[in-house]
């Protein structure tokens, strides 16, 4: 299960980096990078660690601008993303939004398939699918995932119902730890 509770956050001595919950657009995508790649100076993480963790933020959140759905199935591009360091030192970001039943489907193949492959199978598929260009390029393609896995150490994802056509999708990526450079 993932860790969602702010309290637990607060017991463990983690640390947030960047929390946001509301509606996602590009050029605030844009401006949270930026404040990530600040505080990646400020806290002395790695060049490698600090452009996966922005190449993992930009890819969540643009999960949450695309997938994001209201009751209506209209795109309500609106969701929440925590950027963190758990106790033992990992970096992670955290999303969670409000998607349709259809999308949890196309979803959730794309990560039981990440999740029972290696590192190197997942970087095969990814591959792949670029040469293919099959879902790479459009919206909502799941080629995300697919980098996303490639840079983390592991991911965590559940779906929770909310109706017939709707459910809550929680994902986190866990990054890795930091090779600090001063």
């Amino acid at each position: 299960m993932i860790k969602t509770l702010l309290s637990d956050v607060f017991k463990n001595d983690e640390v947030i980096f960047l929390s946001y919950g509301g509606y996602f657009t590009q050029p605030l995508i844009v401006a949270m990078t930026e404040t990530l790649e600040i505080e990646s100076e400020k806290f002395f993480i790695s060049t490698r660690l600090a452009t996966n963790i922005c190449i993992v933020f930009i890819e969540l959140s643009q999960n949450l601008m695309n997938y994001s759905k209201k009751k209506n199935n209209e795109l309500d591009p609106k969701g929440v993303i925590v950027v963190g360091k758990d106790e033992q030192n990992n970096y992670y970001i955290y999303t969670q939004n409000i998607i349709t039943k259809k999308d949890k489907e196309k979803i959730e193949k794309t990560l039981s398939l990440i999740k029972k492959s290696s590192l190197d199978e997942i970087k095969k598929l990814y591959r792949e699918i670029r040469r293919s260009g099959v879902n790479s390029h459009k919206k909502g393609g799941g080629i995300g995932f697919y980098e996303i896995a490639k840079r983390s150490k592991y991911i965590e994802y559940e779906f929770e119902t909310i109706d017939a056509e709707r459910c809550f999708f929680k994902f986190k990526a866990v990054i890795g730890r930091n090779e600090t450079v001063k």
